[in-house]
Parts: structure tokens; sequence; C-alpha cells
């Protein structure tokens, strides 16, 4: 791992930047300077730019967002998220409409990406787990706490009901108070723990990485990923085999912590740099 203080430093060894929105490019509300500044000079040297976010939103929703932080949408050559991923797969593999299954949907009822993830799904949606045939996690409930989903992750655990999470993230950065918060992989990494079926489409799994990139003729020595997570950004960029940068701005900030990361999961990032910038 090596210290860089920009990207201006490594800029001439890549062709294709793979970045990670929320603690790289924005905090959820407001855009980074620094990120408008980093983007306006890759996109200047013609660099191939990706959008890969574990967020529940659908790809759209996402895309549709980038002005309103202050970013061009035609940056970027493509954005997917997970939540896509996870959309595109459940609406594949529940077609049979004389057979509905029942979906048990975990959802921020204050999140625009709520009931609206629900359009063009083929489901029974039921408010029990009980009742339940598999599990859609998509955002955590309001006003719950990891440790309060453990009752309906007993039942889902003997029910042998498959959780499909939209969010792989473990933690992110809230925007109002710079705090950590969970994310939905908290509570699928609990059920998996717990020896549940977890299906995640999501960074680190290479399929995003894949999907995303699709549409070129991808060379892997000449790719980067930028991302602020360990668990996801970097172990997705170790999965996929190409290099990356871990961003100190987002979820890790702490180096003491970061190196004691790596040491005891043996996930290593090729940089690793304060924030993203030029």
């Amino acid at each position: 791992m090596k210290k860089i203080n920009s990207i201006e430093e490594i800029i001439n060894d890549y062709d294709n930047f793979i970045i990670d929105q929320w603690g790289v490019m924005h905090d959820g509300t407001f855009g980074y300077d620094h990120a408008f500044n980093s983007i306006n000079i890759l996109n200047s040297k013609n660099k191939n730019l990706f959008i890969i976010s574990n967020s529940s939103k659908r790809s759209k929703t996402s895309i549709d967002r980038l002005p309103k932080l202050g970013f061009k949408k035609n940056s970027f050559l493509n954005t997917v998220t997970s939540g896509e991923m996870i959309w595109q797969l459940l609406k594949k593999k529940y077609l049979d409409d004389k057979n509905k299954k029942n979906c048990f949907h975990i959802f921020d009822e204050q999140k625009e990406d709520g009931l609206n993830f629900r359009d063009g799904l083929n489901f029974n949606f039921v408010e029990k787990v009980e009742e339940a045939d598999l599990i859609l996690a998509c955002t955590p409930f309001i006003n719950l706490q990891p440790i309060d989903y453990i009752p309906l992750l007993e039942v889902a655990y003997k029910k042998e009901i498959i959780m499909y999470c939209a969010n792989p993230d473990f933690e992110t950065v809230e925007s109002k108070s710079n705090n950590n918060v969970f994310c939905m992989g908290t509570i699928g990494e609990i059920y998996k723990k717990m020896g549940g079926n977890v299906i995640i489409k999501g960074k680190p799994d290479v399929s995003i990485y894949a999907e995303t990139t699709n549409k070129i003729n991808l060379e892997k020595e000449r790719t980067l990923a930028i991302g602020d997570s360990l668990f996801h950004d970097i172990q997705g960029a170790n999965n996929f085999e190409i290099d990356s940068i871990l961003v100190k701005s987002g979820i890790h900030k702490d180096l003491n912590k970061i190196n004691n990361l790596i040491k005891n999961h043996q996930i290593s990032p090729t940089y690793i740099i304060d924030k993203f910038s030029i």
C-alpha cells in the first residue's frame, strides 16, 4: 500500500476509473469540491469513468440524482447500483403469475427508493415475515438497531428464507452528523452468520464490475477502483483483479485502524489517499 497525495501521481498509469459515490464523491447531500475537480481533470484527459454504488436505489434514480449533487451525467460511461443488480435478478427469476411468491420487504418509508423499488416486481408483498417466501432487504427500518432484527431473522432462518440484500454495505457516513450508520449489509451479515442464505450482487461481488464495464474492451491492468470501504470497494477490486485506492475521507479515517483491518482481513489497497483529489 503506497500513500499518495493526489490522483495526479498515478493518473497516467490508468485509463479506466471505477468510482464509489458516498464518502468519495459526496456525503449524501452535497458533492465534494475536490471530487468535482478530479472528475473534470479525468474527463479532460479522456479517461473512462464509471460509478459502482452499493446503493439500494435503481441505477436510473442514482443517475438522475447526479446533477443535484453537482455532477454531470455525461461525465460517466455507466452507473450501476447494487439495487439495480438485485432488481434485475428478481425480475428475471420470479416471472410466474400463477404462483406469485410472498415477499417481506425491509425498507425505510422515508426514503424515495422504498415503495418505488417494488415497481415491476412480480410479488405479493406481505407484512409478516412468517408469511414470506423471500426477504427483499433495501434500507433499514426507521428507529431499529441491528439487534432488533434478531427475532425476525430467527423466524426467517427456521423457514429457510433467502434474503436478497440490495445494499451490501455494512456502514456509511451520515451527512448530518458525520457519524457512521449501519446499512442493510450489516443485517445480511448477521443473517449469514446465523446460517441464513444471503444473495448480494453489489460490491465486493465481481458481477457488478463486469456489468458496469461490459460496453468497453476493459484492460484490467489499466483499471483502477476508488472507494472508502475496505470490505466492499477494496475487496471488490481485489476480487475483480484490478488496482485500487482507499480514500480516507469516508468510512475509514484512522490509519492505525486501517492497518489493523488490512492485517486481520488480508484486504489490501494498492494506494491510500486522504480524499479523492487532484
